[in-house]
């Protein structure tokens, strides 16, 4: 559990009070993404707090180098990620998560499935958690357990396919191990040990959702609602052990059904912190599909989810550059905006309002100031009193003529 001066900082910095920030804090609406290992600045996602982005990172076992990877840390913070998750799988993925934790500003996390399938072909019950203790003893500040990957999920999809299958890599490894050894996934059989685990390094749990619809014709299905209530039972268990938790959501969800999704989840995990991946609205968007994502987060955020994992126009497609990543989360900081905006957050409404003043005035330097992405206002834009879509034609001037006696 995170000190009081930590807790007053963050809700200061949120512009809540303190005493509201720590009671949803204690009552677990409220997770601090810091271990106690780490020097990187302290995030916190939750309820009436600012949305949050996530960027993924990492190598591929076909595709990338560490120095790539570095390039697309920088450009993931350089962009307002919030966090960076390292998703390196195959080899050096070690030498990648060193640079990036020496390297990150932001708080970092894992998926420690990735690294325990790339270093043991067939690992031990016990290798689940040596691995998990290697990375926090590395300073990571929260990981991706997918604890929910269950031998009752298992022999439900052996029984009733899904059109999109598993598209969770973790979820998908747990699956293969738990079929191949005839076990019970050890995450969850063995829970409480994980949760001893974090709390020895102050690290944050996000209990991942392994069962996220892989498309649309699988959304809100019976594995997608019986692992958030598996989940829900095991953020009870960790907050009573003293450890931060949010809980990962899906996946492909369509427009009329993402208000469900982050009413169960506030439902059945009790207000834990939702972290969601997209949702992705449609399945055909390939290339695009960080527009995709956008629209759904802004949705989820706007009925509650709290943090917001970036897609990137690679997404489907393969391993995503430096300029999807740059894309990816502009895209989603957009969606985040407009959702705190939704929200009535007083930060997003008074950032909209300077914006919508200074246009109104056509005043280019405040337009700048106020934007999310100033770097699009140029020299040119400057030098000038208004832009080239109108002209002479311009429906401001035209406004501010009549309005003038009433406009300040």
């Amino acid at each position: 559990m995170k000190t009081k001066k930590l807790i007053r900082r963050l809700a200061l910095e949120e512009g809540i009070p303190p005493g509201i920030f720590e009671k949803n804090y204690k009552a677990g609406r409220i997770a601090i993404m810091k271990s106690r290992l780490s020097k990187r600045r302290a995030v916190a996602v939750g309820k009436d707090l600012r949305v949050k982005i996530n960027a993924n990172i990492g190598l591929s076992p076909l595709a990338s180098d560490w120095k790539t990877e570095i390039k697309k840390l920088d450009a993931a913070i350089r962009g307002g990620a919030d966090a960076v998750m390292d998703l390196s799988c195959g080899k050096d993925f070690l030498r990648v998560l060193k640079k990036v934790l020496e390297r990150s500003t932001v708080p970092v996390g894992t998926v420690p499935a990735y690294h325990l399938f790339s270093k043991y072909k067939n690992p031990s019950p016990e290798a689940f958690f040596e691995v998990i203790e290697e990375q926090l003893s590395m300073g990571v500040d929260f990981v991706t357990v997918h604890c929910g990957v269950t031998r009752e999920s298992l022999n439900y999809l052996k029984k009733h396919p899904r059109m999109g299958g598993v598209v969770s890599r973790g979820g998908g490894l747990i699956f293969g191990w738990m079929q191949d050894t005839g076990k019970e996934n050890p995450l969850y059989s063995d829970f409480g040990k994980l949760v001893k685990i974090a709390k020895k390094y102050d690290a944050a749990l996000s209990l991942g959702d392994g069962l996220r619809p892989g498309s649309i014709s699988d959304a809100n299905d019976y594995l997608q609602i019986l692992e958030l209530k598996t989940l829900g039972k095991l953020f009870l268990q960790s907050r009573r052990g003293g450890v931060d938790a949010m809980i990962e959501g899906p996946g492909h969800i369509p427009i009329s059904q993402i208000e469900k999704v982050v009413k169960d989840e506030k439902k059945f995990c009790h207000g834990a912190p939702f972290y969601v991946l997209g949702p992705l609205v449609t399945d055909a968007a390939a290339g695009f599909d960080h527009i995709t994502s956008a629209i759904g987060g802004a949705l989820a955020a706007s009925y509650g989810a709290d943090f917001l994992c970036y897609v990137t126009p690679a997404e489907h497609l393969g391993l995503p550059d430096a300029d999807d990543v740059r894309l990816g989360v502009i895209a989603s900081r957009v969606a985040a905006h407009a959702a705190d905006v939704s929200r009535g957050r007083p930060a997003a409404l008074k950032r909209d309002s300077a914006v919508s003043r200074a246009r109104f005035r056509l005043d280019w330097k405040a337009m700048k100031k106020n934007l999310l992405f100033p770097e699009v206002i140029r020299a040119d834009h400057l030098s000038r009193k208004v832009c080239t879509m109108c002209g002479d034609f311009c429906p401001i001037e035209q406004t501010r003529r009549v309005m003038k006696k009433i406009i300040k």
